[in-house]
Formats: C-alpha cells, sequence, structure tokens
C-alpha cells in the first residue's frame, strides 16, 4: 500500500515536545487498525514540529514486516501484535531497545446492524445463519491469527474453513460486511467506535492473552533521531490521548 498523504491541520496545546534536528519526512509503517489514530496522531507530531512530514504506510501487520524487509525506506514500524514485532527483532530490523507497547485492543465478532439472528458465542458461528465470515489472513494479519487461535480452542478452525472469507488486513474485513458481502466478521473493538457503517458487535472473542500494539523505530531508519522523537510522541500523554479516543485501552 502506498504511503498516504495528509493535509496539514493546525492542532492548539500540543505541549512541549522539542527535537533539535533537521528537516525530515518519516515514513511511519502501521497495522491497519491504527489508520485513524496514527492519521491524528501525526497531524499532532507535526504541528508540535512543522520541519518535518510524517506520511502513513498502513496495511497488516504481516504485509509491512516484509515491506520492512525487503529494504522499504521506513522509519517506525507499529504492529497489532508482539509476534509480528518479535520476528523484526530477532531479524534485527527494529531497534529493540527502543520497543514499546502503546496500546490494547479486544477482538470481536461483527455481525449486520439489521441481522436477524445475533450469535452470542463462537460455537453459533456453525449454525445456518451464518454462512460467509470474514477474517484476516492468519499467516499475516493478527486479527486473523488471533480469531484462529480461538476458533481452534473452541474446536471449530476446520469445521468453519469453508464458511471464511480471508482479508488482506482487518478494514477490509469490515469493508465485507458493511457491504453485505458476508455476514460476519472478526474485527476490532475499536473498527467498530468508528462512524456507524450498519454494524453492530455481537460478542467479544476470547483470548488467552490480550491484544497489544508495539511500536519501535526501524533499524535503518534514515531519520533515526526523528523516529526515536515519533515513538515518543505517541507514548506521551498527548499521544496516548488520541489513542483513547479511538477506543484503544491504555497498554
Amino acid at each position: 500500500m502506498p504511503p498516504r498523504r495528509r493535509p496539514r491541520i493546525p492542532v492548539l496545546l500540543l505541549g512541549l515536545f522539542t527535537a533539535t534536528v533537521s528537516a525530515a519526512e518519516l515514513t511511519v509503517s502501521a497495522a491497519a487498525s491504527l489508520g485513524d489514530a496514527f492519521t491524528e496522531i501525526a497531524e499532532h507530531f507535526e504541528a508540535a514540529h512543522p520541519e518535518h512530514e510524517v506520511r502513513l504506510n498502513l496495511g497488516g501487520s504481516g504485509a509491512l514486516l516484509q515491506q520492512i524487509r525487503a529494504g522499504a525506506p521506513v522509519d517506525v514500524f507499529a504492529a497489532a501484535d508482539g509476534e509480528t514485532m518479535d520476528r523484526a527483532a530477532a531479524e534485527g530490523l527494529i531497534e529493540a531497545r527502543q520497543r514499546h507497547d502503546i496500546a490494547r485492543n479486544t477482538l470481536v465478532l461483527a455481525v449486520p446492524a439489521d441481522a436477524d439472528a445475533m450469535p452470542t458465542g463462537l460455537a453459533a458461528l456453525a449454525g445456518p445463519h451464518i454462512r460467509r465470515i470474514a477474517i484476516g489472513q492468519p499467516d499475516a494479519v493478527p486479527a486473523g491469527r488471533y480469531a484462529r487461535d480461538a476458533l481452534q480452542a473452541a474446536h471449530l478452525w476446520e469445521a468453519l474453513a469453508p464458511r471464511l472469507v480471508p482479508a488482506q488486513n482487518v478494514r477490509q474485513a469490515l469493508d465485507y460486511l458493511a457491504r453485505g458481502e458476508v455476514d460476519a466478521a472478526f474485527v476490532y473493538a475499536t473498527d467498530l467506535a468508528l462512524p456507524s457503517r450498519g454494524v453492530k458487535r455481537a460478542f467479544d472473542v476470547p483470548l488467552e492473552a490480550p491484544i497489544r500494539y508495539p511500536i519501535a523505530p526501524v533499524a535503518e531508519s534514515r531519520e533515526p533521531e526523528v523516529a526515536r522523537a515519533f515513538v515518543g510522541f505517541v507514548r506521551s500523554a498527548d499521544g496516548q490521548a488520541v489513542l483513547r479516543r479511538h477506543g484503544f485501552l491504555a497498554p
């Protein structure tokens, strides 16, 4: 996915956050579910640092890692799971000592707002009313991996496999549901905090461990000081306030 440019929007009362570096263009690769929150955070960061420009590159965490591995000019990486960041650290692709968790999330099953039957648990997905279920590709999308793990724990993965519709990221899974192309979708609670799209939360998906979002500067960043400054800004009171407004839980 090509980096997304945004218009600069003035922001008041940004707090004191300075960096003695020259002007830079920073590329931040972030999980698709962070898109709206990071768009606002980037605007705040640019307002506090008008000499810098932030370009967002959004997508599935696994696909973003592949881009970094292939040498894409990325400065900061924010993933939707610790496993993907663990792989990045093991390969020396990030500054491991600058890695931090910045938020938590919840996996939910969403259905159309006018659904006739409301599933109340994973077992209900095997019923006749749910024929097609959108899920992020488990090998590349953390939300899909979380959903697969939950279905496997419930001994439903093989039975439901024919009904699963893979998506490139969690927002695509939500789009499938909003367009009526599927009967249900595994998405994050924060996705349902977006403006109404004719979908609703059916139930929270049980998981063995919480969903955490780590962030780190990329080891081969062209702008390491600015990359660290951006990570620090996301962790600051201003950055955390933005994440809370978008429905993310404290790390």
